[in-house]
């Protein structure tokens, strides 16, 4: 509607642009004034400058006539053919000059050649081409029914972008009898609409009224614009809220649960909103430790358990509540709330330990006292009535004392500490209250030591290896004792029993750690010398009094690779090994010359001797045998052959590092007629020799006999007095073969062990951690045949 009043307008302005324009110009200031109304079409005239300003119209293209103007869209423009100033697009006064009273755009015209400026104003005449308008088509007032008459509520204004006599003029309010419309004129901010209550307001009667204010302008007709205003009349708080009833009361049982529902309490409130909206709550007044028990919504009302709830500690409470409304000035109302607690068997028996021993020794007697007990029951009748025990079966009893409640914890049997150090007793004490309830105190008794136990070492008796030579003043072996009492009562400490027997001999070469039981060897051992000894070790713990116990050591030396091998024959005058060997011509193949024998005082692979030639004249002649040293011709003599030959033989040991010794032996070969008569002269010296030989080979197997018999004697002592399960049987065997041998077997469990001399059977092996001097033997027996064969063999090597 407001477009097609627009276009009559629109019209009107170009007849008029067209028809005739106001010319104004003053001779004295040489400027040209012209008008024009806002909206004109594009193209319309403003009127002929060249004309006005008496410039000649040939010339002003030639001299470039122009409008000089920094706006790249000017709103008009100068025509160089006729001089006639045109609107160049639709002119919005209210764009260019906003609301100013007059509206003029001044242009600078230009000629060149020669340079004339020229001003041109021209004023924009305003049209009604707008309407008035609120900043809002719809607006809420809230104005409380409290208010009294007169008062004065300033509404927003209209604004119309038109100016003078176009701009919002007047404004008008809906018909109506609470409200009257007043406008305050500002000046060129323009007119205010002030909204004035003229009659008081009743909520109860009218909550809202609705209002259209209109504003008009100034232009024939009128344009005008509307705002609808909805007036809310707030509600007063005047009413206080109500309980539902006048009393309120409640049964309760104790110790019931948190959040259980106590009591929901109602209130109403007539009037609205907040005014109406009820919120509950405890009084100021309220004793703290209640807030601590109970809790209510603000919202429902409902009273909750927030804590425990115990009759024995108060079986009635009155709780004061209020129920107030939100409004600005809130009303209140109180209420009581009775609440009754309901007792229960809710309290179990309590247990108390005092003059409690924490530590009794554990050669207390039976009834002794460890701490008196007392129980309590805060409930009364059945329930408060206590029973008290020990629910575990230890060597402890509950006594009731003569005191009412009191009982006293006991031994009733003997306590041993290294059995159980530590009784952690559970009491249980039970009401007779249905259901029951009861309760448990857990008190840890702990049975301190006495020196009861001696010491006890971990092995009886020890048995150790020790190699030959060793280095005196060093840790040959140790000993080690443990004391099942406790602190100073299984300290131990060691010493070696020296009490001048004659086993214990020995026990002066040594030196014990006291204490950590490692034993010092003060000299070094020789096996030729020694090979085995005991001694006696005590352990003594550092309580009062000290227990001591003592356990036997039985010492092994081995055999090291100290001795080197001795020969025995041949043994010439000045004691070298040198002989003489005078033998026939007519000797055949295997002949025996002669046989070197030796002996090494060490034993096992160390007093293994075998033989060899080192050096021989001839080797086609004579052979040796590297176990028994049996020289024997491998063939017969021949014309050529020497009649003197020298054989030296290399005797050595089987040790790591060998050992050895040589004999040297001059064999002659002889006729027979001669071989005869020497025989004869060297036969008496031979028998004498053998004689000696065998002497003193009788005197060494009688010394290896002896001892023999005195280490089955130890050993069959040793077996009497052990107390494991494994036995030894110590067995010689005789496996001389041309060297002077010993050996001592001994068997354990499964496996049979040696310690052997000079010759070994061969497959016999070395027992790991025997160092290398005791030997594991196949399991194979003899045949009483083939003993007596070797030992006949034996004799017969010996005679020879």
């Amino acid at each position: 509607m407001e477009q097609r009043r627009r276009e009559p307008r629109r019209g009107r302005g170009c007849l008029v642009g067209c028809v005739v324009v106001v010319l104004l110009w003053s001779v004295a200031s040489a400027q040209v004034r012209y008008s024009i109304s806002e909206e004109v079409n594009e193209g319309t005239i403003v009127g002929n400058i060249a004309k006005d300003l008496g410039l000649d119209k040939s010339t002003l293209k030639e001299r470039k006539y122009r409008i000089v103007s920094s706006n790249a869209d000017p709103l008009v423009h100068v025509n160089q053919n006729d001089g006639i100033l045109y609107v160049s697009r639709k002119i919005d006064r209210e764009e260019v000059c906003a609301q100013s009273s007059t509206c003029f755009i001044n242009l600078k015209t230009v000629l060149e050649n020669p340079l004339e400026v020229h001003y041109v104003a021209m004023e924009v005449l305003d049209i009604n081409d707008h309407s008035p308008t609120f900043p809002e088509k719809e607006t809420t007032l809230e104005i409380s029914e409290s208010v009294l008459p007169g008062v004065r509520i300033q509404l927003k204004a209209s604004r119309d972008p038109d100016s003078g006599h176009f701009s919002v003029q007047h404004y008008k309010l809906s018909d109506n009898d609470n409200f009257r419309l007043e406008v305050k004129d500002k000046g060129d901010d323009g007119k205010i609409p002030i909204l004035v209550v003229q009659k008081s307001l009743d909520r109860e009667t009218v909550g809202s009224h609705s209002l259209v204010l209109t504003a008009l302008d100034g232009g024939k007709p009128p344009k005008s614009g509307e705002m609808k205003i909805r007036i809310n009349v707030l509600d007063i708080n005047d009413n206080a809220p109500v309980f539902s009833k006048d009393i309120y009361s409640v049964m309760l049982d104790e110790n019931a649960p948190l959040g259980t529902t106590v009591i929901q309490v109602n209130a109403t409130d007539l009037d609205e909103g907040p005014n109406g909206d009820v919120v509950y709550s405890f009084t100021n007044s309220i004793n703290q430790k209640l807030l601590k028990l109970f809790d209510i919504n603000q919202s429902t009302g409902e009273i909750t358990v927030k804590g425990l709830i115990d009759y024995e500690d108060k079986d009635r409470y009155e709780i004061e509540i209020q129920a107030s409304d939100k409004g600005l000035a809130p009303l209140a109302t109180e209420k009581s709330v009775i609440i009754k607690v309901v007792d229960v068997n809710d309290n179990a028996p309590e247990i108390e330990a005092t003059s409690f021993s924490s530590s009794i020794p554990e050669d207390s007697r039976p009834g002794t006292t460890v701490a008196l007990i007392s129980v309590n029951d805060l409930d009364s009748g059945l329930n408060g009535k206590v029973i008290c025990s020990l629910s575990q079966d230890v060597p402890f009893a509950l006594s009731p004392s003569l005191q009412d409640k009191m009982y006293s914890l006991v031994t009733k049997s003997p306590l041993d500490r290294e059995k159980q150090s530590q009784y952690d007793l559970t009491i249980t004490a039970k009401d007779a209250g249905q259901p029951s309830l009861s309760s448990e105190k857990t008190i840890s008794v702990v049975v301190s030591d006495v020196n009861d136990n001696s010491p006890e070492f971990s092995l009886s008796p020890y048995t150790f290896y020790v190699t030959e030579g060793n280095e005196p003043g060093t840790s040959v072996f140790s000993v080690k004792a443990f004391d099942r009492d406790e602190n100073d009562n299984a300290l131990i400490s060691y010493h070696i029993l020296r009490d001048g027997n004659q086993e214990n001999k020995l026990a002066s070469f040594l030196n014990i750690n006291t204490e950590s039981g490692d034993i010092l060897a003060l000299k070094s051992f020789d096996f030729e010398t020694l090979k085995t000894f005991q001694f006696q070790v005590v352990a003594t713990d550092s309580g009062t009094p000290s227990l001591s116990n003592n356990v036997t050591v039985n010492v092994f030396i081995l055999d090291q690779n100290d001795n080197a091998p001795v020969i025995l024959y041949p043994v010439s005058s000045n004691g070298s090994a040198e002989g003489v060997e005078e033998i026939p011509r007519n000797v055949n193949a295997g002949h025996l010359v002669t046989k070197v024998r030796a002996y090494d005082a060490d034993i096992g692979y160390n007093g293994w001797l075998l033989f060899s030639l080192q050096e021989v004249t001839d080797h086609s002649l004579f052979g040796l045998d590297r176990y028994t040293g049996q020289i024997r011709t491998l063939r017969s003599f021949t014309e050529t052959d020497e009649a003197e030959h020298k054989l030296v033989i290399l005797v050595k040991d089987n040790g790591n590092v060998s050992l050895s010794a040589t004999a040297t032996v001059i064999v002659k070969v002889v006729e027979p007629k001669e071989a005869f008569a020497a025989s004869d002269v060297k036969s008496s010296s031979k028998d004498e020799e053998d004689n000696n030989v065998t002497f003193y080979l009788m005197i060494t197997l009688g010394s290896v006999s002896v001892l023999f018999l005195i280490s089955i004697i130890v050993l069959i002592a040793m077996q009497c007095s052990k107390t494991t399960d494994y036995t030894s049987k110590y067995l010689q065997e005789t496996n001389y073969d041309g060297t002077l041998c010993h050996s001592i077997q001994y068997r354990s469990g499964d496996k049979r062990y040696m310690l052997v001399g000079p010759r070994m059977s061969i497959g016999s092996t070395i027992v790991p951690g025997s160092h290398a001097n005791t030997l594991v033997l196949p399991d194979r027996r003899r045949g009483s045949a083939e003993v007596r064969h070797i030992l006949t063999k034996v004799l017969w090597d010996s005679l020879e």
